[in-house]
């Protein structure tokens, strides 16, 4: 970047005039931690260096499942209640010592699993009054850390389950239960690998961990101010460069992060000034940053950590999960660029200037180096290595690329400050995952996944289009505030039951499983930016100046690709890649087509405005050709091919007008 653009980048941030960390901390609970100072953070620092230490070691030597877990959330625990304190209006300058003497009680709860781990075995099923009351208080404790790190929605959902396994065999109908004693629900909650200690907590204690320390380096070398100048190199000066800038750059950051929220912030701070500036309004300028960031979480090959899960949870190898992401995300970010250029189009907003967008070249040589480490992630996983040794693999590349260059070399300073930003980056998704393990934990004791299911399946009469509305509703509905993890666990283990529930007139699933639960993820993910919450969309409204409803709209408007992409991927599974033939080629292209053609129809713009009744036609248009099938798909080109016709003839005679004035 030469000075003249470290200039514009500078004022840009300045433009936005808003505290960035004001708005991380109002709507992103994760970023509300205390920043101390002296030896309080010298001594937080020790503990957050000793967690990493914990996990590299875990990594290369390992050891029983349940202890690396209740060490893995020992740590956690006690780091989330020392740095976060118990209200944001507390003091973040100082330690708490209520807060530390929590820290303490959390990890001792933990360890005390550790210490006794071959007396607890012993007594599988027949836990003594000490280990109940143990286990009481780590479920309280995890409620606790849950709500500083991530807020009272997934809280609120945890305590509703708790309700539910207590008192639901005194609820009638398909819901019923048989009913579960408080120390049953203890013992399976934390004694078991169904609970708090199951997978989320066991794959945040393996593979999200890592990869959190590998974004942590990565960020150490720039990797951030690469994305965007990479972004601006590309699309800056093309019509609405700098909301393209925005959906290039966040598409490339959202998949390391797993935090709408967080992503919106970090490059919004920049994209968003640079739209205003180019003349976008604030609540559209907004709600690009919104739908760009919050689907990185969909985007291969991370997907913020939750395509391990994926491939945990559905059985399948990491490969296969990306395979399946990679057209979906594609889907959803054409039809936010074709929103974002064709709203360009219509206001008639150029890109910018030639000497404020950075050379490709430039850009390249200087931290082309950088995105080396992302391919190595790649090409590891593919080839069979575990996740662990591809994430060590990773970061190991990103150490020795970053050398190549003076101004990205990471010094030893810089490599123990990555160990301790990575460790503090995963506090958010140890408590999320913990948490998310209460609601599992209640599912799997209780059966009420299946329930759910059969409830949803029962109301849609085992219609395959109404079963999907109604899952795609109660994802929406259990996405709202929760982290991409935890959302995923949450979703596919209540909402994806109904739909793998469907048969065919064989007998056999009409669905497939890797269909079904991306359907899910997807739903999940996307209440992020879907009224009346929106988080990411009200986050990006607080760096926008813009009015959060509004924002929230526009958003749900660039977002359409994602509530149409899974219902298509569902109904035609070769776009996830399962039993592809050559077919796939053409339901791809009509697929693209239809997505295009409902961005455009939504926007208003082609060649030339468009009326009321060509904008019906071309969405009428849009959503045949998505849907699989020759019929279909020749009556929509056919009506997309009529409206090209009188668009190219509109847009000729306003140039012959204009001309002629």
């Amino acid at each position: 970047m030469t000075d003249e653009q470290s200039k514009i980048t500078a004022q840009n941030a300045a433009e936005a005039a808003v505290n960035v960390d004001e708005i991380l901390a109002k709507y992103d609970k994760g970023s509300n931690f205390r920043i101390l100072s002296g030896v309080q953070a010298k001594a937080v620092s020790l503990l957050l260096f000793c967690f990493t230490v914990f996990q590299l070691y875990y990594s290369f030597r390992p050891i029983d499942a349940q202890v690396a877990r209740c060490i893995h959330l020992a740590f956690g625990l006690s780091a989330v209640f020392i740095l976060y304190p118990f209200s944001a209006k507390m003091d973040k300058k100082h330690l708490n010592v209520f807060d530390c003497l929590l820290g303490v009680i959390a990890a001792a709860v933990c360890l005390y699993e550790v210490v006794f781990y071959k007396d607890i075995v012993t007594r599988a099923g027949l836990a003594n009054t000490t280990d109940m009351i143990i286990g009481t208080i780590a479920v309280i404790l995890v409620l606790e850390a849950a709500r500083r790190v991530i807020g009272l929605p997934m809280v609120v959902v945890s305590l509703l389950f708790i309700v539910y396994a207590l008192f639901g065999r005194k609820i009638p109908g398909l819901l019923s239960h048989r009913g579960v004693s408080i120390n049953s629900m203890i013992q399976h909650l934390f004694y078991t690998t169904e609970g708090i200690l199951g997978l989320p907590i066991g794959v945040s204690s393996t593979f999200i961990f890592l990869f959190i320390l590998f974004g942590a380096y990565l960020e150490k070398t720039g990797m951030g101010e690469f994305f965007i100048d990479l972004a601006n190199s590309i699309s800056g000066s093309s019509p609405g460069g700098p909301a393209k800038v925005a959906v290039i750059s966040s598409a490339c950051m959202g998949t390391l992060s797993g935090s709408s929220v967080a992503n919106v912030v970090g490059t919004g701070s920049f994209t968003i000034p640079m739209m205003k500036k180019l003349g976008y309004k604030p609540e559209f300028a907004g709600a690009v940053e919104a739908t760009a960031s919050t689907g990185g979480q969909l985007m291969p090959p991370i997907m913020g950590a939750a395509a391990f899960l994926l491939a945990e949870i559905t059985g399948n190898p990491y490969s296969k999960v990306v395979i399946a992401a990679v057209i979906p995300a594609v889907l959803y970010y054409l039809g936010v660029f074709a929103g974002v250029h064709y709203e360009a189009k219509r206001l008639g907003l150029m890109g910018l200037p030639k000497d404020e967008v950075p050379k490709l070249k430039n850009v390249l040589r200087t931290r082309g180096q950088l995105v080396i480490p992302i391919f190595v992630v790649v090409y590891l996983l593919t080839k069979g290595y575990s996740p662990i040794r591809a994430a060590l693999g990773a970061i190991i590349s990103t150490i020795i690329c970053a050398a190549v260059r003076k101004e990205t070399r990471l010094t030893p300073k810089d490599l123990i400050e990555g160990m301790i930003a990575g460790a503090k980056g995963s506090l958010t998704v140890v408590a999320a995952c913990a948490c998310a393990g209460i609601i599992t934990g209640i599912v799997t004791k209780t059966g009420l996944g299946l329930k759910v299911g059969s409830v949803l399946v029962g109301i849609a009469n085992g219609n395959l289009f109404l079963t999907l509305f109604f899952t795609m509703i109660t994802s929406l509905i259990l996405g709202i505030g929760v982290p991409t993890t935890a959302n995923y666990v949450i979703t596919s283990t209540i909402a994806a039951p109904a739909i793998l529930m469907l048969k065919d007139v064989n007998g056999g699933q009409l669905v497939p499983v890797m269909a079904a639960h991306l359907f899910v993820f997807y739903f999940g993910i996307i209440a992020d930016v879907t009224p009346p919450v929106a988080l990411a969309a009200v986050a990006a409204s607080g760096v926008a100046k813009s009015e959060p409803m509004k924002t929230g709209l526009q958003a749900t408007r660039l977002a359409i690709a994602a509530f149409l992409v899974p219902y298509i991927f569902v109904m035609e599974p070769q776009l996830v890649m399962i039993n592809p033939d050559w077919t796939v080629v053409i339901k791809i292209a009509t697929a693209l087509i239809g997505v295009v053609c409902v961005a455009v129809g939504l926007t208003g713009f082609f060649k030339a405005p468009m009326n009321p009744v060509e904008r019906i036609l071309i969405v009428i248009a849009g959503l045949l050709s998505v849907d699989p099938g020759l019929t279909t798909d020749a009556i929509g080109v056919a009506i997309i091919a009529a409206v090209f016709i009188f668009q190219v003839k509109k847009a000729r005679d306003i140039r012959a007008r204009q001309l002629a004035s």
